[in-house]
This record gives structure tokens, sequence and C-alpha cells, in this order.
């Protein structure tokens, strides 16, 4: 049957996502995390089948009879992902052992996965300066990557109240002397020395930040994204080839566990 099994699965977790108002997103916000979380754990158990090679994964994700539950479960996805590290950088806050909460994040164990493969794709070491378009309200790949390698980070965060929240993180956490936090698009890249740069999975539009991207960087560094492959994909859309027209795929790493990224090292062409 492959990946063909989880058709009744993925309408089900569909159908419960319009019931709880998926479209009407702030509805979600007052729905129980561990209620919520645990949906995620449904989707995550189709995802994570390593039994699915990828050519049936894109037989049944490319689907039009997919397509508006994909929509559904992909905006689930970014919505759970944006709250869990919400709520865990406010719990960092107020905790008397923030390094001990930052430990409670659902996703900490899948970040050692992500960096053991995204230390493959560059250079690290503490002479280097490490940028994050995207950090997020919780700057985890900052965070390990500062921690593992010394070197120094900076993320850039469109929302100025998501990159304060960030800022009040690793305040608490005591890491403030070697991550900087910024407010602005990809564009700034253009006034931030760096050597190594990574592009957040959820970029968007995806179109116009890898063309600004392109713009910004030489042929010689090192650009590492996170994308989504195989059944995975069913949790966000992959980049395509059009997107990164104008880089070369030098490097992809799938994931590791449970992870959920496919880490690729891309460099510009001419």
């Amino acid at each position: 049957m492959g990946c063909w099994k989880y058709w009744p699965k993925i309408e089900e977790i569909a159908h419960k996502l319009e019931n709880y108002g998926i479209d009407e997103i702030y509805d979600l916000d007052a729905v129980d995390l561990d209620e919520i979380t645990s949906l995620l754990d449904e989707i995550e158990v189709i995802a994570h089948d390593d039994t699915i090679d990828f050519d049936s994964a894109k037989h049944i994700l490319d689907d039009e009879k997919m397509n508006e539950a994909l929509k559904l479960i992909r905006k689930f996805y970014l919505y759970i992902g944006a709250r869990l590290e919400t709520e865990n950088a406010r719990e960092i806050i107020d905790s008397d052992d923030p390094k001990a909460t930052l430990d409670t994040f659902h996703f900490y164990e899948r970040y050692h996965g992500l960096l053991t493969n995204e230390s493959k794709l560059a250079h690290w070491h503490e002479d280097k300066t490490f940028v994050f378009v995207g950090s997020g309200p919780l700057p985890l790949t900052l965070i390990l990557f500062r921690e593992k390698f010394g070197c120094k980070c900076i993320g850039i965060e469109i929302q100025e109240d998501v990159a304060e929240l960030s800022r009040e993180v690793i305040r608490k956490l005591g890491v403030d002397d070697g991550i900087e936090i910024i407010v602005g698009d990809e564009t700034s890249l253009k006034d931030i020395d760096f050597d190594i740069l990574m592009v957040t999975a959820f970029a968007e539009p995806k179109e116009r930040v890898f063309s600004n991207v392109w713009e910004i960087v030489d042929e010689k560094t090192p650009v590492l994204v996170r994308t989504y492959s195989g059944m995975r994909a069913i949790l966000y859309a992959p980049l395509t080839d059009t997107i990164l027209r104008g880089f070369h795929k030098e490097v992809m790493l799938l994931p590791i566990g449970n992870s959920n990224n496919t880490s690729v090292l891309l460099r510009k062409v001419i």
C-alpha cells in the first residue's frame, strides 16, 4: 500500500484541523498546548515513516486531492512551531533555571541532529561570524552554534516584538555577549560582515528572499538552508529548483533520527 495507507489518516487530521478553526489561526490559541502537540505527534508518525521512499512520497504529496489537506497541515505545523518556541522563550525568561527550561523545549534534541549535519557543511570556529535569517523567538540554532564553536552569531528577525523576546532569552541564558539579534529582513545582510549564512526553512516569500540573498553573497560564502524532503514534506513545502535558481546545491544531508529538516549547502553561481 505504501504511502497511500496514510490517506485516510491525513484526511482525518485535516478534518480535526478544520474543526479547530485552523483557517482562523487564532482560534488555536485557546486550545490546550498538550492537545495540539499530540496532533503534531500524529502528523509526524506519517512524516517520519522511512519505509516510504521519495518517489512514493511524491505521488501522494503531488496528488490534487491531497492539496487542501496539505495546506491545513502545513499551516498548522507553522503555527505549532511558533507557539512552542514562544512559550518556551517566555518560560525561560521567568525561570530560576533557564538552561534546564531550554532543555525542555519540544524539539531540543532534534536540534542536536541538525547541528551534527550542519556542522559538516561549513568550517566553523571562533573567528567566524554566522548569520541566521529568520531566527525567531527562541534562537536555539544561534545558541547551540555559539556554545559548540564559539563563533559570533547574529540573528535577523523581521518582527520587532519577536526580536525583543529572543534578546530577553539570550540575556537570561547569559549568552548575549556572543549573540546579537537585529530587526530586519534578508536585505539587512548588506550591512553585516559575515562568513557563513543560514536561511530559515520558513523564510517567505521565498523567491524574493533567495533573489536578494543571491545579490548580496559572493560565490565563496557558504549558504545553508533547511528544507523538507520525502514524506517529511507533508509538514512544509520543500524548496524548489526555481526558488533556488542561481545557486548550486553542493551538499544535501538527510535528517538524523526524528529531525524534520534536510540540510543543504548552497553556493552562488554566476
